[in-house]
């Protein structure tokens, strides 16, 4: 039976429920309440535990969301642990600038090389044409230490107002 909702736009209703697409009883429910998509782009992480840096490293992207990246890491890395990635993007500034997007979450698990971590907070930066060997590995400017102090203070907040 078809209804007008108005403005030109119709909806069917189904007949019965014959019609109702089935559940694949072989695919799992999906946890995830954003979409990911698949992009494979190279990458650069820092671990941060307490207030150390405790790993850096290369890897490679799976998929992401606007909620979290899946990643391809050197190392296992701890689950609860803060990360910064800095992942190349595929579009360039004003068609001549590379681009890197940043981003600073809490890993979530891993498991067999990959890692799957949150993206609570996120910036896009230019980039050097060429990184020079030296540059390669961490920085030194204390924004992943920044970011997390300022996540724990106001979790600590939350925590104390529900008190």
């Amino acid at each position: 039976m078809a209804r007008n909702l108005g403005m030109g736009v119709h909806f069917k209703e189904r007949e019965t429920t014959e019609d109702v697409p089935k559940m694949n009883t072989h695919m799992k429910l999906e946890r995830r309440n954003k979409s990911r998509f698949p992009l494979r782009r190279d990458m650069r992480y820092r671990l941060l535990e307490g207030s150390t840096i405790v790993a850096t490293g290369n890897g490679e992207t799976v998929d992401m969301s606007s909620g979290g990246v899946a990643f391809e890491a050197e190392q296992q890395l701890s689950t609860g642990a803060f990360i910064e990635l800095s992942i190349s993007w595929p579009v360039l500034l004003d068609a001549n600038c590379p681009m890197r997007l940043v981003t600073f979450g809490r890993v979530v698990r891993g498991d067999g090389g990959k890692t799957v971590c949150t993206v609570d907070k996120y910036e896009f930066r230019t980039q050097a044409r060429s990184v020079p060997a030296k540059a390669a590995g961490s920085r030194s400017d204390g924004m992943l230490q920044r970011w997390a102090d300022g996540y724990r203070r106001e979790s600590l907040k939350a925590r104390t107002a529900c008190v």
